[in-house]
């Protein structure tokens, strides 16, 4: 059975014009986009015609809503082009997640309908200069302004993607410091770019060039109360645990298409390369590679399509899309690296895109909270569930 024989007819054919998309403009441009780190305008553009900042936002707000797997297989075939540009989408779909999970009417009316279009893109601004993963540490704080009803933000955000070109950022920050546990005193506001707020610089990374990593500085940022999500102030953290449930499976989805990418290309180059009289596919050591690197990633898509599945029927998932993203991420490491083997010389040339697999495929492994955090949240839910079912 094909992957995509789970889909719908239409779903099917929302990632078949992906997936040609990908074959058409982004494979053609990417390695000089990439090598540049020119920020991808025209694709971008594209794909908002394609209406793919849309697939989480509901029909009554201009969206085309697809089910997790569908959005899985779409993640893929787009970081199989290229991983930055599943990057570009995917904060904007985890915001467009919490809106439609936790947000207000006014709230969803006002952002999800240009979110669905794509002429406003939000990201989600977490991680803070000294506290990584833990997020129950942050020290950005939104305290009660007094005079208007609002709040004034101070704080720094890091590593926040797509922070200069959003219109929209789902800051979590705390709203009372002094909440026992932490985690009851902490919110998302829905923030938008003004006085007060500055993107203070762009990050210099090893891949996933493109789209910007920044620095966001709070010093003195007002927001209206009605910029916290739902309404009710204290509810952020467990919102942000929910959305990043969508989170880990967008990670794993991106690198499943860095994989495949990787596999693709060292399978076409082992059939034209020749060594010793014949394609190098049919000496054992790199015959084994392949054979290694197609069942590694085949089972990485079906467990991660296993955790999409349980998303979408409503369940619990952060165990299984922890699991998704930890054996994914591990997965298409090791596949770039493999890859490189393959290619032998050519694949530490810059004139070959494996290079380029091999610097992206450690952001799956570090980002969107850390494997070694991924191994906590596993055994905790092990040890609560009982084990697996």
């Amino acid at each position: 059975m094909s992957t995509l024989d789970i889909l719908s007819e239409a779903e099917r054919s929302i990632v078949g014009t992906v997936r040609d998309f990908v074959d058409r403009d982004v494979r053609p441009v990417v390695r000089e986009l990439e090598h540049t780190n020119t920020y991808p305008e025209a694709l971008i553009e594209q794909m908002k015609e394609l209406g793919i900042f849309g697939l989480a936002v509901p029909e009554e707000y201009g969206g085309t809503p697809v089910s997790l797997p569908c959005y899985v297989l779409v993640t893929e075939e787009l970081a199989r082009g290229w991983m930055s540009l599943a990057g570009a989408m995917g904060g904007h779909t985890v915001v467009a997640k919490l809106l439609q999970d936790f947000g207000t009417e006014e709230q969803k009316r006002r952002y999800l309908p240009k979110m669905a279009t794509g002429e406003v893109r939000a990201t989600m601004a977490l991680t803070e200069p000294g506290g990584g993963s833990d997020l129950q540490a942050m020290r950005t704080v939104a305290r009660r302004d007094t005079d208007g009803g609002g709040y004034v933000v101070n704080g720094a955000k890091t590593w926040i993607t797509n922070s200069r070109r959003s219109q929209l950022i789902a800051l979590l920050c705390k709203t009372d410091p002094d909440a026992v546990p932490a985690h009851k005193g902490i919110s998302i506001l829905l923030v938008e770019h003004g006085t007060g707020l500055t993107v203070s610089r762009d990050l210099p990374k090893l891949g996933y060039k493109g789209v910007e990593s920044c620095e966001l500085s709070f010093d003195g940022y007002r927001a209206p109360a009605g910029a916290v999500l739902g309404g009710v102030a204290g509810s952020g953290f467990a919102q942000m645990m929910k959305g990043l449930e969508t989170g880990r499976l967008q990670v794993a989805s991106r690198a499943l298409g860095v994989g495949r990418a990787a596999l693709e290309d060292s399978l076409a180059y082992a059939q034209e390369r020749e060594a010793f009289g014949k394609p190098i596919w049919k000496h054992q050591s790199i015959g084994n590679y392949l054979a290694d690197m197609a069942t590694s990633l085949t089972a990485a898509r079906q467990l991660t399509l296993y955790a999409a599945r349980e998303a979408q029927a409503g369940r619990r998932v952060d165990m299984e899309a922890g699991m998704a993203k930890l054996f994914a991420s591990e997965t298409a490491m090791q596949i770039a690296l493999t890859a490189v083997r393959v290619h032998g010389g050519y694949g530490y040339s810059t004139e070959f895109d494996v290079e380029r697999y091999f610097r992206d495929a450690p952001l799956m492994i570090v980002g969107e909270g850390t494997n070694e955090i991924q191994r906590n949240v596993i055994a905790d839910q092990l040890v609560q569930r009982g084990g697996i079912d």
